[in-house]
């Protein structure tokens, strides 16, 4: 007769410890704050697919822009913060009038609040 190996135990996973809500920036010229998000907008197209060049001022502010830094997350009741849906890194469609536009050096960014993201795309 085969002695019966007794079943391993399993390993319990780790609680993963919830991160403190601090500011995150990655090479952000400044650090938004409360629930707002710096993003840097996409260049729009110079050519449009019919091949015309199109003029800086007949130009739309593009909708799409990557997320460059997060401020500290909304605060809800008994002083908490709610994390952000989006992350440092991220490509996303925000709304075409929205935020304040500030330009850093030689570059511009736009201020806007999570509220003003519409999607992460990709």
């Amino acid at each position: 007769m085969a002695a019966k190996k007794k079943p391993k135990a399993k390993a319990k996973p780790k609680a993963s410890k919830p991160k403190a809500s601090k500011a995150k920036t990655l090479k952000a010229p400044v650090r938004p704050l409360g629930d707002r998000i710096l993003v840097k907008r996409l260049e729009a197209e110079e050519v449009a697919k019919g091949g015309i060049i199109i003029p800086d001022s007949a130009k739309e502010k593009p909708q799409e822009g990557i997320v460059v830094a997060l401020g500290e997350g909304r605060k809800i009741k008994g002083g908490k913060r709610v994390p952000f849906e989006v992350k440092i890194g991220d490509r996303v469609m925000i709304e075409k009038y929205t935020g304040s536009e500030v330009t850093l050096g030689d570059d511009e960014y736009t201020i806007i609040s999570e509220d003003g993201v519409l999607a992460i795309i990709g």
